[in-house]
């Protein structure tokens, strides 16, 4: 947290500079104050760093993204969501899903870039009614803690997804496909997944160069205008 720069109400504004290079890194500093934190991602941005280090706001050149329609919904998982193996709810355990997103193991990954502020910044939203989870529920693992979900912003008519996490085969993805389903019935205009990875890959994600999901991005707070 930079302790010289301002705290930034929920109201209000800050202008980002603008990207300058295929880095996609556009400003270094500042704070995770609301304000801060929901001009970034009107503008596109979004923070992602390591412990210890400077808060580093991002705007990469490739963007992953689901749009309408692009979902794909494998065989295996449509049996296991049809038969009602999960129980699925909205802002149940914010809490905890973040904490799960947090502290679960990755592999090939040393630790996690969800910093104690981080959460903290986040759960803040979510009291403010701007973050959003989604918990999936099974039978074999707790009645206390969801075995998967997802945690994100909801702003205008898009979704901006930061982590989601599965100690249960397919529940992680069943957060997704219930995340996906709300974007439906809202008519929204995309989930921004930011990386690419595998898993969200073989679901329809697909990749966008930044100009496409600028354009995206103004269509989806336009339309909640």
């Amino acid at each position: 947290m930079d302790e010289m720069f301002p705290y930034v109400h929920e109201h209000q504004r800050v202008q980002f500079p603008e990207v300058q290079d295929d880095s996609g890194i556009v400003a270094v500093g500042g704070n995770l104050t609301p304000g801060m934190l929901l001009s970034a991602y009107e503008q596109g941005i979004f923070p992602w760093y390591s412990p210890g280090e400077p808060i580093l706001w991002w705007n990469p050149p490739r963007r992953a993204v689901i749009l309408p329609g692009d979902l794909h919904i494998s065989r295996s998982l449509r049996k296991v969501l049809d038969r009602g193996y999960f129980s699925i709810t909205m802002n149940r355990a914010f809490d905890k899903v973040i904490r799960a997103c947090k502290e679960i193991e990755r592999p090939g990954q040393e630790g996690t870039w969800i910093t104690d502020e981080m959460a903290d910044a986040y759960s803040h939203l979510h009291q403010l009614g701007y973050a959003y989870s989604f918990e999936v529920w099974s039978p074999e693992f707790s009645a206390e803690n969801p075995a998967g979900g997802l945690y994100g912003i909801k702003l205008g008519n898009a979704f901006f997804g930061e982590s989601m996490f599965s100690y249960v085969s397919n529940a992680s993805k069943a957060a997704l496909v219930s995340l996906y389903r709300y974007m439906q019935n809202l008519r929204m205009v995309m989930i921004d997944c930011q990386i690419m990875n595998p898993h969200l890959e073989s679901m329809g994600t697909r990749e966008i160069s930044r100009e496409e999901f600028t354009a995206l991005l103004k269509t989806a707070l336009k339309a909640a205008d």
